[in-house]
């Protein structure tokens, strides 16, 4: 009788797991080791304010949030889609819907029942946890942990990594596990803050009347170094040393690469979206200030706080004395950006292994029998369900090619 035949997969988040899971149905012995006490410990902190586990755009829409990067898990994604993630979903018993913006949720917005649900599956089905277990080495079929101080070797016939980018390290995706594969001379790129804020240069006023607030209902305008130009809605939140929130984190590969390459990126805020600047010229021009300009700007625009905040710090009050130029200043509020937050402080993290590290299968090329998948690969995405939908598609196909390899 032939024996059953061993995976480690070392990572117990959405992409493990993914793995494991689809492993183990195929007939594998699979053992999961993580340097933290519990699973899906990022995905849980995740769902604290509502788990949107992907989006429901259209897959062609849908596969370029990928950036540069979506023709690389285009495969990937498409194999294991936003509607194949929800029935899988389902079948673990927990329901979901599609908010207005298009993402989609649990049916009670938590994570929690979700994963409780799929520990216990994938546990009835045989899948054997290791918690605190560090990878400290790596060969092909082979890993050493450090397991509460003592060193722990363990051979398997396939690995499977999945232990995150470096984003929120006290969660476990510490990348430690760079230097590891550095080692083994797989090719990587450097791990960068991906989804998070950016520093810029407030006034002493601002800082310390303004600092906190949100800025809501209104739109981000940004004009790459080679003339593209990218309109997004929303909101975010002026912090003292810059500016967080879900639109600057939709804008972060952008800023972050025209920070690399210059040393500064510039946005501009258009205060009132829902109004072209002619729109606004007509409704300044039906009313005459008969008050303080703040209680002007607030009686007819609706202006106030952060907002007209921002008005006295980036225009000279001689821009606006015409309801033409006070139109133009509101439609364009210039800031500029300096510097990335630390990526311990960011949603996600871009770099990690090349695309030229791994075959079709994600099979490391200089460690064969060795997979990757999820944020340990170099992609990366806005939120909005795209960051997990790609870490669960990931682990999907490097269990597709642990299968494969050891057939072969």
């Amino acid at each position: 009788m032939q024996q059953q035949k061993s995976v480690m997969v070392i990572g117990a988040g959405p992409a493990g797991l993914m793995a494991a899971e689809r492993l183990c149905a195929a007939g594998f012995q699979v053992d999961v080791y993580d340097a933290k006490p519990s699973a899906c410990r990022k995905f849980l902190l995740a769902g604290v304010g509502g788990m949107n586990i992907t989006h429901s755009e259209p897959f062609d829409a849908f596969i370029q949030r990928y950036y540069d990067k979506a023709q690389w898990l285009d495969t990937s994604i498409r194999d294991f889609d936003a509607d194949a993630l929800r029935q899988w979903i389902h079948d673990l018993g927990i329901e979901t819907f599609i908010g207005t913006s298009g993402r989609v949720f649990p049916s009670d917005m938590k994570a929690a029942p979700l994963l409780r649900n799929w520990l216990k599956r994938l546990r009835d089905a045989g899948v054997q946890f290791h918690m605190r277990h560090k990878m400290i080495e790596l060969n092909a079929n082979h890993a050493t942990f450090d397991h509460d101080g003592e060193r722990v070797s363990v051979n398997a016939d396939a690995i499977i990594l999945a232990m995150g980018g470096a984003s929120w390290p006290k969660l476990g995706s510490d990348g430690a596990w760079h230097k590891v594969l550095a080692e083994q001379g797989v090719n990587l790129a450097p791990l960068e803050s991906a989804n998070c804020g950016f520093y810029s240069d407030w006034s002493e006023h601002l800082k310390s009347h303004f600092s906190g607030s949100p800025l809501k209902d209104m739109a981000f305008t940004f004009t790459s170094l080679d003339g593209l130009s990218i309109t997004r809605k929303g909101e975010c939140i002026v912090t003292k040393d810059g500016l967080e929130g879900s639109l600057v984190y939709a804008f972060s590969k952008y800023l972050r690469d025209t920070i690399k390459q210059t040393g500064k990126a510039h946005l501009l805020i258009d205060l009132l979206p829902a109004f072209s600047e002619e729109q606004l010229v007509r409704k300044l021009q039906k009313t005459k200030p008969k008050e303080s300009f703040s209680k002007y700007l607030k009686r007819t625009l609706g202006v106030s706080g952060i907002k007209s905040a921002l008005l006295y710090e980036t225009h000279e009050k001689s821009a606006w004395q015409t309801p033409e130029g006070l139109a133009r200043c509101l439609k364009a509020i210039p800031v500029c950006l300096h510097q990335v937050k630390p990526i311990a402080e960011a949603i996600s993290s871009a770099g990690g292994v090349c695309e030229s590290s791994v075959d079709d299968y994600l099979m490391l090329k200089a460690l064969p029998g060795v997979f990757c998948a999820g944020e340990m690969l170099d992609w990366e995405a806005p939120t909005g369900g795209y960051l997990l939908t790609a870490c669960f598609a990931t682990g999907h196909r490097a269990a597709q090619g642990v299968s494969r390899y050891l057939a072969s």
